[in-house]
């Protein structure tokens, strides 16, 4: 039995196909399902896709590069729907520094009027841009920590180019709620610094591919209980189905190459890896 930790079946490439998809992931050994909101929208189309399908559940949030679309209270609506049983953590939440606001302006940043009008240089005002974007993100990310605190809810993290920040917010969270780092890609080191402040993370379909050596050595040495799998679908396809469609059935050519690299048999990393999903989303 295996469970896709992280899925995105309300995104409109899984459209009209929901219980096709789901099926196969049954016929792969995926029993359950976690579907991620990533807005306020998406957080209520995965509560009704956990409403109407028993082995589906749903986490609730507002992704970090999905801020502008966010409504100004984020929270309210949040907190509503967190009181659904079939809502299992919030998130997915975080920061996200890989595309920051400069690199998209740069002919307004590099215009010497615009600089003018800042009282600063073309650089100043880029700098600017970039600390207000991050400001707002940091922002957002605790008050789903402590929407999370309030809930009795652990929290599914997004973390790209933004490392130490993450942690040191998370810092502040100490022994009052869990994470898991979604989609991990860092090395053993940086694992143990995610485990050393009580959290998790979770592997996706990269742990599959060639040059994915660095992930590969740390889903080999992660201690077994602190692990989970997942999809991320429809994206990362796992080998051999890389540059396709992703979905939770692909769950298992995870595990698998997993199991592989910790010598492990797909029956032992299922086990673990269901075990640790019941303990973090109290299924």
């Amino acid at each position: 039995m295996l469970i896709d930790t992280h899925a995105h079946l309300d995104f409109p490439e899984f459209e009209n196909e929901i219980d096709a998809v789901i099926a196969r992931a049954a016929e792969a050994g995926v029993t359950r399902i976690v579907t991620i909101g990533t807005s306020i929208e998406g957080s209520r189309r995965a509560v009704a896709l956990a409403e109407k399908y028993p082995s589906v559940f749903a986490v609730i949030g507002v992704h970090p590069t999905s801020l502008e679309d966010a409504p100004d209270d984020l929270v309210a609506p949040l907190r509503e729907l967190a009181k659904n049983p079939r809502v299992v953590a919030i998130g997915e939440t975080g920061l996200d520094y890989h595309r920051l606001p400069s690199q998209s302006s740069l002919g307004i940043v590099n215009d010497p009027n615009i600089a003018a009008i800042t009282g600063g240089s073309a650089c100043g005002v880029q700098q600017a841009l970039d600390d207000a974007y991050k400001d707002m993100q940091a922002a957002i990310f605790q008050q789903h920590l402590d929407l999370a605190c309030e809930c009795g809810l652990n929290v599914v993290i997004h973390q790209r180019d933004a490392w130490q920040d993450t942690l040191d917010i998370l810092q502040n969270y100490a022994g009052k709620l869990r994470g898991v780092f979604h989609c991990f890609g860092g090395t053993i080191e940086q694992a143990q610094e995610v485990l050393a402040l009580g959290h998790m993370v979770s592997f996706t379909g990269i742990v599959t591919f060639k040059n994915a050596q660095v992930v590969q050595e740390c889903a080999a040495q992660i201690p077994g209980d602190s692990f989970m799998v997942e999809t991320d679908c429809p994206y990362l396809a796992p080998v051999p189905f890389r540059g396709k469609r992703c979905e939770p059935a692909h769950t298992r050519q995870t595990a698998e190459t997993i199991a592989r690299l910790r010598d492990q048999t797909l029956e032992e990393v299922a086990a673990a890896t269901t075990r640790n999903a019941h303990g973090f989303f109290r299924f």
